[in-house]
C-alpha cells in the first residue's frame, strides 16, 4: 500500500463526516471543498517527499555504481548473488532444510532495491528532463 493510498484512507473518514453534518448544502459542500483542498496540499507534500526519497536513493546506487572502487562498485550484485546461491542450494536440498523468514525479507528487499534502484538510475535523466522542459514551456 502506498503513501498516497494510506493518506486518502486516513482523510476519507473526515470527507464522510462532512457529508453526515446537518447543515445546508452550500456549508457543507464548502467545509468538502476545504477539506479536499487539504487532502490535495498533502498528498502533493507525499508525493514530493516520495520522489525525493527516491531521488536520494537514486543518487547513491548511482554514486557506488561509479566509484573507482571495485568493491563499492560490486557489493550489491554479489550480496544479491550470493542470496541467489543460498536458494539454489536450498533447492537442490544442500545446506539448512529450512531457511529463516528474515533471510527471505531481506531477499525481498535487495532485490526490490537493486531492482527498482537500476530501474530508478535509468528513468530518472529523462523524468527530469520532462519536467524541465514542462517548466520552461
Amino acid at each position: 500500500m502506498g503513501i498516497v493510498s494510506r493518506l486518502l484512507g486516513i482523510l476519507q473518514p473526515a470527507t464522510e463526516l462532512v457529508d453526515a453534518l446537518h447543515t445546508s448544502d452550500s456549508e457543507r459542500l464548502a467545509a468538502k471543498e476545504k477539506l479536499l483542498q487539504i487532502q490535495a496540499t498533502v498528498i502533493s507534500e507525499a508525493i514530493g517527499y516520495e520522489q525525493a526519497r527516491l531521488a536520494a536513493q537514486s543518487s547513491v546506487i548511482v554514486a557506488e555504481a561509479n566509484s573507482s572502487s571495485w568493491i563499492t562498485r560490486s557489493w550489491r550484485p554479489i550480496t544479491m548473488l550470493t542470496f541467489l546461491a543460498l536458494i539454489v542450494l536450498h533447492w537442490f536440498g544442500v545446506g539448512p532444510a529450512e531457511l529463516p523468514e528474515e533471510l527471505w525479507a531481506v531477499i525481498k528487499i535487495g532485490l526490490g532495491g537493486y531492482m527498482g534502484g537500476r530501474s530508478l538510475e535509468k528513468m530518472v535523466p529523462a523524468i527530469v528532463a520532462a519536467m524541465k522542459e514542462a517548466e520552461s514551456a
